[in-house]
């Protein structure tokens, strides 16, 4: 079965080696540029797509308002994204041990705030990635996540990263 990402996980690009994506920031905020009309009567957030390069090589990254759709609430409505207000990665090269981030703000109904998909399709070097989805909500915390680990696991600090680490170069039956 497939599980989406918590929000503030990151997810492997399976299609370029070392890309990686990650939503996260997710807090109520108000727009830069004033408010959209379309969002009469809702409530304002924000969050983050960043997304970081850890091959050898650099990547073009293209991420617009078609390539983001958020749904709200248990039925999955859809969000106002506010694609007047937000800042995306347009034909942006991302280097090695580098990052990009788009910010996007939409809008919802303050009571399906608290529950949303947030799915994400990057175009990398005018290829199209899977889509990924990211669960969260609004006023929910976000905990810090090493590589690779979903939050609501162990906590791992850089002590229990290598620990692990050593644990598993030491071999089995090693405790």
């Amino acid at each position: 079965m497939y599980e989406p990402n918590v929000v503030g996980d990151w997810q492997e690009c399976d299609e370029h080696a070392g890309l990686r994506v990650r939503v996260h920031g997710l807090e109520k905020a108000e727009p830069p540029r004033g408010r959209d009309d379309a969002a009469e009567g809702l409530t304002y957030f924000r969050f983050r797509v960043t997304v970081e390069n850890r091959a050898s090589e650099h990547f073009g990254i293209h991420l617009e308002d078609g390539q983001i759709d958020v749904r709200l609430g248990t039925d999955g409505e859809s969000a106002i994204l506010d694609w007047r207000n937000s800042q995306f990665i347009e034909g942006f090269d991302v280097y090695p041990l580098r990052r990009a981030t788009a910010v996007a703000y939409a809008a919802g109904t303050d009571t399906d705030l608290a529950r949303m998909d947030i799915q994400v399709q990057l175009k990398v070097d005018e290829e199209w990635t899977d889509r990924y989805l990211w669960s969260g909500g609004v006023g929910l915390p976000e905990d810090p996540v090493g590589t690779g680990v979903r939050t609501g696991a162990v906590e791992e600090s850089l002590a229990c990263q290598v620990s692990n680490f050593l644990r598993k170069e030491a071999g089995p039956g090693v405790e």
